[in-house]
């Protein structure tokens, strides 16, 4: 469909990509990585002809595909557009034909019956309705519309001016013009990037159904696995394409790194040992052809260039927190409002328990970041209570934290600013847990890339001394080894966290609990990801059964028949559900048991134990099983009460 055939591209002094040689079939699905400033999204700039190689040739077989190419720029829009009109103009190359059809249209009329002139007029209109129609142009406004929907706005919204949204939902319609215009190639550059995790899952299932090429720019690991089959990675000034998805390409990615390192490592010890001829041997005559043939063979060699992405993830070492209650946050009736008047949230009651790790996931819109906020302590509730509790300290990141580092402070300068009290020593030790070690101490933050600014956030953040991490949408910036090493950190941190994500992977991994928010309210709900869209599915199917039954009429109430078939459906709809729902209670009481059982024992060692050593190990060992004994017995409560209440049933 597709070639690169030895492309290069530079832009000024700096080489992007140099002897590219890369083919893309017909209807693949190809995932593109590599590290940020590596040159993917010249890559698709070189495909949609916004600019051309300095050297080599892109060559499409056959006739050019209809491109769709979502870039991390807005398109123009006129001032009288509505968020509708504007998702509308999906496609140059469907409003061409659309006006093209239209001006033969008004033509025929003025064109004699059976003359050759309004045959062939005829014949050009048959051909482009079946191109309109075969691209989607019949039904393009009712997949706006769904697609809109899909991705978090409201039929009212339709008519509203479009200049008013935020630049994130406007980003939003611009992905909806993209997909709306049913390209045969559609190129998608960084898609979630403005999406919360329901809009996420929308386009995940959307992509799914799509039946032309894509080509995808994303650090989103849960699209490049359920969405792509092939990989190209863009690293090196070269890209390599991966005859498998994402999984493959980090297994197959690892294993030539290893060879080109070992292969550069041998071409650099020869370079030096030829090198060190030269050097030896240059001002003796008698040696003068050996030197020159030395010289020659090191202007032979080809630089082996090892891709960065390929290379270790940058290690994020959050340091220990300092001890603090049990209960690290109270919300009781917790409300928010900015006017008084429109309530952003109200009745919010929850707790945070002291390890606890909680993501906050629902559309952007209803009140995610407004809640972290008062969580960290940044905003005040306007009703109810949110309270710290003994000896928290918050550290908070907000979406907008790589604005908030002055670019021109060194990060020396930018941690210590946070502790008055800090001395250089103290200083240069926390920026060397992140990371940045050495001179790096007194580079200026503006220079930083997106994942070394995360991780000056953290070490920002820790010359507090933070217990309780709040964290907006944290891995934004981030590659996949900088989400990764994020993740890694996460976890291992013993302190309670709160985050904020749209990258489902990153959530499915660190998130032990789920804050739902959504317009009928914000509730936390026991167990991870899968689990809370586990229990969304049942609730949309339970939902869905409730409005079908509704609907349909009514059987005869006399009907014994009629009652015992229906008893018998409902008997067969549930009893997978009820299956699993036993296995999970039962599962959940053997493993209490069996905790509640080396409870006891541990009580009993410490009552009779006099070593100092055998105690401290006894007490800490106490006190993970009442950690995991409290989320069991949770978790069994839950799973209690939906089999109880379908037994009922």
């Amino acid at each position: 469909m597709i070639s690169f055939q030895d492309v290069a591209i530079s832009f000024g002094t700096q080489r992007v990509l140099a002897g590219v040689t890369v083919k893309i079939n017909a209807k693949e699905r190809i995932g593109i990585v590599g590290p940020n400033g590596a040159g993917k999204s010249t890559f698709f700039n070189l495909l949609t002809g916004e600019i051309s190689p300095d050297h080599g040739e892109i060559l499409f077989e056959g006739e050019k595909p209809a491109i769709g190419y979502l870039h991390q720029q807005l398109s123009r829009w006129e001032a009288d557009d509505t968020l509708l009109s504007y998702s509308l103009r999906a496609s140059e190359d469907l409003r061409r034909t659309e006006a093209e059809i239209a001006d033969l249209e008004r033509s025929i009329p003025s064109l004699a019956p059976g003359s050759p002139e309004r045959a062939r007029a005829l014949s050009r209109i048959g051909d482009l309705q079946t191109k309109f129609e075969a691209r989607g142009g019949y039904d393009l406004e009712a997949r706006v519309k769904k697609s809109l929907c899909g991705l978090g706005f409201k039929p009212a919204d339709f008519e509203r001016p479009f200049g008013e949204f935020s630049g994130g939902w406007k980003m939003r319609a611009e992905l909806v013009r993209t997909l709306a215009a049913n390209p045969d190639l559609l190129l998608l550059d960084e898609p979630s990037n403005y999406l919360d995790l329901p809009a996420v899952e929308w386009l995940q299932r959307y992509l799914r159904e799509f039946h032309g090429s894509l080509l995808i720019v994303s650090h989103d690991r849960y699209l490049l696995r359920t969405l792509t089959t092939l990989t190209i990675e863009i690293d090196g000034e070269t890209a390599t394409r991966y005859n498998g998805p994402l999984d493959f390409y980090l297994r197959e990615r690892q294993a030539r790194y290893d060879t080109l390192l070992a292969a550069k490592r041998n071409q650099d010890r020869l370079r030096e040992q030829y090198q060190r001829f030269v050097d030896t041997f240059r001002s003796q005559a008698n040696k003068a052809s050996l030197v020159q043939s030395r010289i020659k063979m090191i202007e032979r060699m080809e630089p082996i260039a090892v891709p960065r992405q390929a290379s270790e993830a940058g290690k994020l070492r959050i340091p220990p927190y300092h001890h603090c209650g049990s209960t690290v946050l109270s919300v009781r009736d917790a409300g928010f409002s900015y006017d008084s008047a429109r309530w952003i949230f109200r009745h919010v009651s929850f707790d945070v328990a002291n390890g606890e790790r909680i993501a906050v996931v629902g559309f952007n819109g209803l009140g995610k970041t407004t809640m972290t906020r008062l969580f960290a302590g940044v905003r005040e509730p306007s009703e109810g209570q949110v309270v710290l509790g003994h000896k928290v300290v918050p550290g908070y990141m907000s979406q907008d934290f790589a604005e908030t580092i002055p670019p021109d402070r060194s990060l020396l300068n930018v941690v210590r600013r946070e502790d008055e009290t800090m001395t250089e020593a103290q200083g240069r030790q926390l920026l060397g847990a992140f990371g940045f070690s050495g001179d790096d101490a007194f580079k200026s933050a503006g220079v930083l890339s997106g994942g070394e600014k995360i991780r000056l956030a953290f070490a920002r953040i820790y010359a507090r001394k933070p217990n309780f991490l709040v964290l907006d949408e944290p891995t934004t910036h981030l590659d996949m080894n900088g989400r990764k090493a994020l993740e890694d950190a996460l976890c291992a941190y013993e302190g309670a966290v709160v985050v904020v994500s749209h990258d489902v992977e990153f959530v499915r991994r660190v998130a032990q609990n789920i804050v739902e928010v959504s317009e009928s309210g914000v509730r936390k709900i026991v167990g991870g990801y899968d689990d809370y869209r586990a229990l969304a599915e049942r609730e949309a199917a339970a939902a869905s059964t409730a409005r079908q039954t509704a609907a349909a009429r009514e059987p005869n109430p006399n009907s014994r028949e009629e009652r015992r078939k229906a008893r018998a459906m409902e008997r067969e709809r549930t009893a997978p559900l009820l299956r699993s729902l036993r296995r999970r209670v039962a599962a959940s009481e053997e493993r209490i048991g069996a905790l509640e059982e080396e409870q006891r024992t541990l009580v009993a060692a410490l009552s009779a134990s006099a070593g100092a050593a055998q105690s401290a190990d006894a007490a800490r060992r106490l006190a993970e099983v009442a950690k995991e004994l409290e989320t069991l017995n949770a978790l069994w409560e839950q799973a209690a009460s939906e089999l109880a209440f379908l037994e009922a049933e």
